[in-house]
């Protein structure tokens, strides 16, 4: 995948921040507000204990004081919470767009990737975003300015002593601990949610054929946005409380900053304390101390963010599936092959080297042909997984390429060879293509495919659940559920890769049945490696070396292609 280059990565990681500019813009002019109201305290304090000095009153310079304190605390809370917000927002709109992505990319750009990077993109880059669209980029900002205001000041100012101040802050730093559990609390609640909404998108790419032959894209990015909002929520809870944290230690400083005060213009009106320059010259030193760590730890975070964003950046240039003209309905399926050519790279041998085929409306037509031949190929080009590299592909006349994917999609019913099931309950599994679909005809399927045994005996029935990738079911179970769930979507291509592979000899009868019976009101294609199977076909195609070696029914291939009659008699027709 394309890495981006530092120019764009700022872009992108202001893009990301953008939709949230106006909240974070508020947020951070409240946060230098708070800045400057520190900044000025010094200032008020030199007047203070000038006027101590002179024998003033010191009443109203006290009450400015302590209204700068307050007012500081309660901006710097307000601005706190505002970035917060905003944060969460952003992570809301990247996971957002992330997801809407990942399930619009192509079948080979998500196979040459790694699920499980995906997923930690998803979930860990996406969360980096939350610091560093907000707090660091007005840390930046902020924390400059403010440094370079209390530096100008203080070049012109002396240094005077700063008292301690451990008593004020060990009553108000409790204040704020007593906010912490909220916070681990509120944290949890958001961790749990992104979990459970990566385990969400995991489990789409764990299937990811499956969901797009059921056009259920839609249906999965409706259940990952309610994931992610319900992280957001959290989120935000876990903001609002960390505010009142970050404010009453602000306000900690803010009262130890008065105790000194206080007991320093005593000391200054005894003569025990020199000059007031000096205490307002190590004020500014204390109040310095944040802006320079807002500007340290805005860079340290910024380079971590663009790190995140060039990962992210490059799900963004992940191929995305082509849409189609909205043309309607497969009609009678009539699919015609014409040339095709096809490899899985441009540095791989071609897997289709010409192949010309006319599969008529109706009836079964079997693809048969030793490993690597090219039959489960021509499957994933017809669910357009992926798209020849020459050649032509027809259904009803129209080219696949200008077919509408989900209109294109519904009409097809797909069982691959590995037969991949969903983590959810079987009746899920079921009418995952189609869910609509009424008990009656859930019933009627699960009996047609011979699974009404194994539903009356799984404790809760229909709804028990199948594990993860359908781990709770043998392999000839998983199968047959894969071929109800076709069958239930009611399709008029059906695809067959394998069906009857793990299933035993009396299973294989039934199915054999039901596939037969599918082809007098559909067009079936299957791929298989039974004789018996291959035998009920109404034409056999041969495929050898990526080219079609020969059509016919099975006593015309038996007595005029060497291949498949030795195929024939061993009766092993190898799957590829």
């Amino acid at each position: 995948m394309r890495t981006l280059n530092d120019r764009t990565a700022w872009r992108t990681l202001l893009g990301y921040a953008r939709p949230q500019r106006r909240t974070i813009l508020c947020g951070g002019m409240l946060v230098l507000l708070s800045g400057l109201a520190a900044a000025a305290q010094p200032l008020a304090a030199k007047a203070l204990v000038d006027r101590l000095g002179s024998g003033g009153g010191i009443t109203g310079l006290l009450a400015l004081l302590v209204g700068l304190a307050l007012a500081g605390a309660a901006i710097a809370m307000a601005g706190s919470y505002l970035l917060e917000r905003a944060a969460e927002s952003v992570v809301l709109g990247a996971r957002t767009r992330l997801a809407r992505r990942l399930l619009s990319v192509r079948v080979p750009a998500v196979q040459r990737a790694e699920p499980g990077d995906l997923l930690s993109r998803f979930t860990g880059d996406t969360t980096l975003l939350r610091e560093v669209c907000t707090h660091a980029l007005v840390g930046l900002v902020t924390g400059s300015a403010t440094t370079v205001v209390m530096v100008v000041m203080m070049g012109v100012m002396d240094p005077v002593l700063l008292g301690l101040t451990l008593g004020v802050l060990l009553v108000v730093g409790l204040l704020a601990l007593a906010g912490m559990p909220m916070i681990e609390k509120a944290s949890h609640a958001a961790q749990r949610a992104v979990g459970e909404t990566g385990a969400r998108l995991e489990r789409v790419l764990g299937a990811f054929r499956t969901v797009k032959a059921a056009g259920a894209e839609d249906r999965e990015l409706t259940a990952i946005e309610r994931g992610a909002e319900d992280a957001w929520r959290a989120g935000v809870r876990s903001a609002r409380w960390e505010a009142l944290v970050h404010g009453f230690n602000g306000l900690a400083v803010q009262a130890s900053f008065l105790a000194v005060l206080a007991v320093g213009g005593a000391r200054v009106a005894t003569g025990a304390i020199p000059l007031s320059t000096l205490v307002a010259f190590l004020l500014f030193l204390f109040f310095l101390e944040e802006p320079i760590g807002q500007v340290l730890h805005a860079g340290s975070k910024l380079q971590v963010g663009l790190a995140a964003v060039r990962r992210l950046g490059e799900v963004d240039r992940m191929e995305t599936e082509p849409t189609g003209t909205g043309t309607a309905g497969t009609g009678a399926a009539h699919l015609t092959f014409t040339d095709v050519r096809f490899r899985y790279g441009p540095d791989l041998p071609e897997v289709l080297r010409g192949v010309s085929v006319d599969v008529p409306a109706l009836g079964m037509t079997a693809f048969v042909g030793p490993s690597g031949a090219g039959k489960s190929t021509l499957f994933a080009l017809v669910e357009r997984f992926y798209e020849p590299d020459s050649g032509h592909i027809g259904l009803d006349g129209l080219d696949l390429a200008d077919w509408d994917l989900a209109v294109l999609r519904a009409g097809i019913g797909y069982v691959e060879q590995d037969a991949p099931l969903l983590s959810g309950s079987l009746r899920e599994n079921l009418v995952y293509g189609r869910q609509d679909a009424t008990d009656e005809e859930v019933r009627a399927v699960v009996a047609q495919t011979r699974l009404d045994a194994l539903v009356d005996r799984l404790p809760d029935g229909l709804d028990t659940p199948v594990g993860h990738r359908g781990t709770f079911l043998s392999g000839g179970e998983r199968q047959r559920v894969a071929l109800a769930r076709a069958l239930l979507s009611r399709p008029q291509l059906l695809l067959l890769d394998e069906i009857t592979s793990q299933l035993d000899a009396v299973n294989e009868m039934a199915i054999r049945d039901v596939v037969t019976t599918a082809a007098k009101t559909m067009t079936v294609l299957v791929v298989a490696h039974r004789l018996s199977t291959v035998t009920q076909a109404d034409r056999i195609v041969v495929l050898d070396n990526g080219v079609v070696r020969a059509t016919g029914t099975h006593d015309e291939l038996v007595l005029t292609d060497p291949l498949y009659a030795e195929f024939a008699a061993t009766q092993l027709l190898t799957g590829g």
